[in-house]
């Protein structure tokens, strides 16, 4: 993965020490930017998966502070042009690692694997004594090329 510098754009941020239900809080935090940033409602079933992936994806890599790094410090968000960057911020610089391969019926165990199959691109960095995991999405409305279906 290679880490991309974020283009300029709209930026949110959620402080988050001592946070209780965090999880929650972040998923709010995003609905409310997805919203004021155009992502909803959607305009068609492509972009109401995409904004449900995305919500998905801000509860697992939040869920993984929580369970592998003491807890998320903060939570960006950076929209440009139909493009989010979500940033989770945590005090452990240890990488995220996937697990061994497991029963995918068992609970737990598979973030990992749910970022890499719904995020477009997505990484982590050490910063500031812990670690930022990243993730890029695009609404598909938006992204270059894209014809509505039925076109």
């Amino acid at each position: 993965m290679t880490e991309r510098q974020p283009e300029a754009g709209q930026t949110r941020r959620l402080a988050l020490y001592g946070t209780k239900g965090v999880v929650t809080r972040c998923r709010d935090f995003t609905t409310r930017a997805l919203a004021d940033w155009g992502w909803t409602p959607p305009v068609d079933e492509e972009d109401r998966e995409c904004v449900e992936d995305v919500l998905l994806l801000v509860s697992e890599v939040v869920t993984n502070a929580c369970l592998h790094a003491g807890g998320p410090r903060e939570l960006v968000l950076r929209h440009r042009d139909g493009r989010l960057r979500v940033e989770v911020a945590d005090a452990n610089p240890a990488p995220p690692l996937p697990r061994a391969p497991r029963d995918a019926s068992l609970p737990g165990g598979h973030g990992l694997m749910v970022l890499q199959r719904l995020a477009e691109d997505w990484g982590s960095v050490v910063q500031g004594g812990g670690k930022v995991v990243w993730l890029e999405i695009t609404l598909p409305s938006r992204a270059p090329g894209h014809r509505p279906a039925g076109r």
